[in-house]
């Protein structure tokens, strides 16, 4: 592998110092966990750079404009750019002027259920000729364990001087700007002084540092997302049980977590789906040699709902020539994101079965979709995709519903 000669680095140092320098520079900074982040560094005084490649996205942002929807950021965005504490790019020059950088670029999973590194380390080599030594290279999104530590020794093989820390976030999306400033980061690194120096910009937000090692936090970060998904495959079970037992687990759920604290978190049924659970539920199997049972087992029960669904409506009502309208397309209550949402594997299922499907959401632009009032003039048959808040006690008179989230009449139907 060739090493590049110092002499490059030190020329990029001299024209960084020959333009104002930002205290931070956010790569991948317009998407859902960039740019609550940016945002809120910059609310706290900081100077932000933002790199995305996605030029339109740098234009809705530049005009003041988000591009998805996230509680209190529209405003938040209008006052930083007020303050001129954000600039953007869509190329990597801008890294150049910071030294600290924060790579929000993770690890996907392939179709075998592999983790798939191509993304990252074409991110990684983009970015690597524009960081200057001395600097210090955040890695944010969840990565393969191990991952964080090639980082560090490919660094080291190209003659570079530069450190790395591995920060999780870990937000709930909706609700970045709050959960931001409110809950403990985690700060993964191999030695004290690149955790210190990484602490001290997370302290810029008066939150509580966890120091751990690299491997450390990229575990704790897999740990966190598949117990999630696996307390919601157990919550998707029982419902599942409760059905086939001909009993209203509306009432057995009320019965077990009314003032009970050791089952107050105990999730209703639902959808689990989003760009996280799944993808790090397999990546923590993939590492364990496809051995994390459970976690393969939380699959088949989550994955399969849609499929279980279907096929009490085609067994009960028969779908073919039906109309049916899904409520909700997103992949969560209130979002606008549709990433991995499984409303699409359901909808796709329904037209298998020769339902014919009218897809609304209010949150959610397609040109395929309709109105909510369209949508319900010609169904016969509702199925709540996502549990929106417009959707809570909709008047749905008496066409079946399909409403395993209880929203509409606080009941789990099905």
């Amino acid at each position: 592998m060739q090493v590049r000669p110092k002499a490059a680095s030190n020329r990029r140092d001299a024209q960084a110092g020959s333009r104002s320098s930002l205290d931070l520079c956010v790569v991948g900074g317009c998407g859902h966990v960039g740019l609550p982040l940016a945002l809120i560094f910059a609310r706290a005084g900081l100077t932000v750079g933002i790199v995305d490649n996605d030029a339109e996205k740098v234009r809705m942002v530049t005009s003041g404009r988000m591009p998805f929807h996230e509680e209190g950021a529209d405003t938040l965005l209008r006052e930083v750019l007020a303050l001129k504490r954000l600039e953007f790019s869509t190329t990597p020059g801008l890294i150049e002027r910071a030294n600290v950088v924060v790579l929000i670029v993770g690890t996907p999973i392939d179709e075998f259920l592999n983790p798939s590194l191509k993304r990252f380390g074409s991110a990684f080599d983009e970015i690597e000729p524009h960081i200057m030594d001395g600097s210090l290279l955040i890695l944010r999104s969840t990565v393969y364990p191990g991952l964080s530590d090639w980082v560090v020794e490919t660094f080291r093989s190209r003659g570079r001087d530069v450190e790395v820390a591995f920060c999780p976030e870990r937000i709930v999306e909706g609700k970045a700007l709050e959960e931001l400033i409110g809950l403990p980061q985690i700060i993964g690194a191999n030695s004290d002084e690149t955790a210190e120096r990484a602490a001290g910009l997370f302290r810029a937000l008066g939150v509580s540092i966890i120091k751990t090692s690299l491997r450390e936090a990229e575990f704790a970060k897999l740990f966190t997302n598949s117990w999630r998904y696996l307390k919601f495959a157990i919550a998707n079970e029982f419902f599942l049980i409760a059905q086939q037992a001909g009993i209203n687990y509306s009432r057995v759920l009320d019965a077990i977590r009314r003032d009970y604290p050791r089952a107050a978190d105990l999730p209703g049924p639902g959808f689990t789906a989003g760009p996280c659970l799944l993808k790090d539920t397999m990546q923590l199997s993939a590492f364990d040699g496809h051995s994390f049972l459970l976690g393969h087992a939380a699959m088949l029960v989550n994955e399969g709902l849609p499929e279980h669904i279907v096929r009490i409506l085609g067994s009960q009502e028969g779908l073919r020539g039906k109309s049916v309208a899904l409520l909700g397309m997103a992949f969560k209550a209130d979002s606008d994101d549709i990433r991995d949402s499984l409303s699409y594997k359901l909808r796709r299922l329904l037209w298998f079965a020769g339902a014919r499907v009218s897809c609304t959401d209010p949150y959610v632009v397609d040109a395929e979709f309709v109105s909510l009032e369209k949508a319900l003039a010609e169904a016969e048959v509702v199925v709540i995709g996502a549990p929106h808040g417009v959707y809570r006690g909709l008047d749905l008179g008496d066409r079946r519903v399909i409403d395993i989230w209880g929203i509409t009449t606080g009941e789990i139907r099905l």
